[in-house]
């Protein structure tokens, strides 16, 4: 590829709202374009990244015996309406109507459509089991896009589901696709990423894993014992129990003003935030009626995916107004309202000495015994697990981590079957709804995720696997004739064997050198009058810095060598 014709350019300013290194570099270098929040065109160089991730997916899925389909993107309501949720998603999943004005979405998953798709086509268990997938463009209305490909609304994701006829089969399988995703992750270059266990969501099912790439621009908590190897997402982590208990004293009523906040109560009444006892409020989507009151200890904070787990339900933060109940006052003794689902965590649970809000203006109550003072009878983890708490398996301490995720596995179980009446006839003649696995993996993210992962201070770093081309040909001096014939004799050569990026600008050396870094292509060969005096070019290697003089002569064998030591 010349690089005259290449659409894109290469430019020197910071995009002013560009929020992380992979997204200011991945613009820069003219590898993406912004369409409209969260949507992204993907340029040549990035397309090019893009096509040789999903090879490597391909590859690793048919070597699990997968076998490639392609869902619609659009789907008819009824179809999500079958497995409850065309209702249970909310804003983020786009609704229209057709022209006929019949209901229809865009697909941002596709159990559904798996589905639909092999059910009264698979009938029997001797078909079992197999796995579908697919490479497929999907939009999800993502309320906060950030951080270029990282989150956005329209991506590419592969996505893959398995059907069989019991929980053993599945199992088995699902560990081949979990080894089969570290397979694909290092093939792409990743190097620091984990795999953690991890809420299910609105995909359902009872067992999932995360694969992380740990970094500081992680939007998800990892919790991680170095001791014994435990590491949970934030939303399943659990630590051991860390009560702890003051003094016994009566309940007082205490005038604590305009102190509402943890924070601002603790000062007012010089004590810990462990002595206290925070109340968050929330809805259930869909009731109008209760607001669930979620007591945990005051330095704690809400694990809200834990206490939808908890509760079965959808849940939103609540709105006070109207509600009878007072902000920054809320207390557990003598709240007595049906309209009140009061729930109880663990760190609560034989607590003395506390401090609760007296659920009237400007008073909180001190010396409050649960055991005494509430009907508090059954206790619960929905807590978050914090930097420094015991491991649940080995006792050492616990630390956190950032992650962006990069892939997830789920076991579904018969979630999606049972509700759209998917069954196959087993030997015996009975009928089964088959389990169902489930295995995503973001292209867009994982080009996303390497760039941040290995890029340096002067761009962007791609490994061989993946690199949109794997030479940049630079010759410094277009104007020189010898230069320039040299060039062209070595594009032609060299492109019969690798992709060849040429640089065939009349520019200056600086800025071709500094947009071959910046582009991060492995292999830099530059030309200039004064290596070619010497009949020699400079080879240098993107992700170490290393310069080497090669001889023209001698210059395809001993290239060979350089890019099979490439990582």
């Amino acid at each position: 590829m010349r690089i005259t014709k290449l659409v894109g350019e290469r430019i020197k300013e910071v995009p002013a709202d560009a929020q992380v290194k992979s997204q200011i570099l991945l613009i820069r270098a003219g590898f993406i374009k912004q369409v409209s929040n969260g949507i992204y065109t993907l340029l040549p160089p990035a397309q090019r990244v893009s096509k040789k991730i999903q090879e490597i997916i391909r590859e690793e899925m048919d070597a699990l015996d997968g076998q490639e389909v392609l869902f619609p993107v659009v789907m008819p309501k009824e179809m999500w309406e079958k497995s409850g949720r065309y209702y249970s998603i909310g804003e983020e999943m786009v609704r229209f109507k057709d022209r006929a004005g019949r209901d229809m979405l865009l697909g941002m998953t596709h159990e559904e459509a798996a589905v639909s798709t092999c059910q009264n086509i698979i009938k029997s268990y001797d078909q079992l089991p197999f796995m579908v997938y697919q490479i497929q463009t999907k939009f999800r209305d993502e309320a906060r896009p950030r951080a270029g490909l990282i989150r956005v609304k329209e991506f590419t994701m592969k996505d893959a589901y398995s059907f069989h006829t019991t929980d053993e089969d599945l199992e088995e399988y699902y560990n081949k696709v979990f080894d089969g995703y570290n397979k694909i992750f290092k093939r792409v270059g990743m190097k620091n990423f984990i795999s953690v266990k991890s809420d299910t969501g609105m995909m359902g099912g009872k067992y999932a894993h995360e694969f992380m790439l740990l970094t500081d621009i992680g939007e998800d908590s990892i919790v991680i014992c170095d001791h014994c190897g435990y590491k949970a997402n934030m939303e399943v982590a659990t630590a051991k129990d860390d009560k702890i208990t003051f003094a016994d004293a009566p309940l007082k009523e205490v005038f604590t003003g305009k102190a509402k906040s943890i924070e601002e109560v603790c000062e007012f009444l010089k004590i810990k935030k462990e002595q206290t006892i925070k109340a968050v409020c929330y809805c259930i989507v869909g009731d109008n009626v209760h607001t669930v009151i979620a007591f945990v200890r005051g330095d704690k904070d809400v694990n809200e995916a834990k206490l939808k787990r908890i509760l079965g339900k959808d849940i939103a933060v609540k709105d006070l107004d109207g509600s009878g109940l007072v902000k920054g006052n809320i207390g557990l003794v003598g709240l007595d309202n049906e309209e009140f689902i009061t729930i109880f965590d663990s760190s609560l649970e034989g607590a003395t000495g506390m401090v609760t809000g007296a659920n009237k203006e400007d008073y909180h109550i001190t010396g409050v015994n649960i055991s005494r003072d509430t009907k508090a009878d059954k206790f619960y983890d929905f807590s978050k697990v914090s930097e420094g708490q015991k491991c649940s398996i080995c006792g050492h301490e616990l630390s956190i981590k950032r992650g962006i995720e990069i892939g997830n596995i789920f076991q579904l179980g018969t979630k999606y079957t049972k509700s759209m009446g998917m069954t196959v006839a087993m030997p015996d003649g009975s009928q089964i709804n088959p389990i169902m696995g489930c295995y995503g993996i973001g292209v867009g993210r994982c080009l996303a995720s390497v760039a941040e992962e290995l890029a340096d201070e002067k761009g962007l770093v791609w490994p061989k696997a993946i690199a949109p081309w794997l030479i940049y040909l630079c010759p410094l001096r277009n104007d020189d004739a010898v230069v320039n014939e040299k060039a062209e004799e070595l594009y032609s050569s060299l492109s019969k064997k690798y992709e060849v990026l040429y640089d065939d600008r009349k520019v200056s050396a600086g800025v071709k050198l500094t947009d071959s870094e910046l582009m991060g292509i492995p292999v830099r060969i530059v030309i200039s009058p004064r290596s070619l005096a010497q009949n020699q070019v400079e080879v240098s290697i993107r992700q170490t810095g290393e310069k080497i003089m090669l001889e023209i002569d001698n210059l395809e064998k001993e290239l060979e060598k350089v890019i099979s030591n490439l990582e």
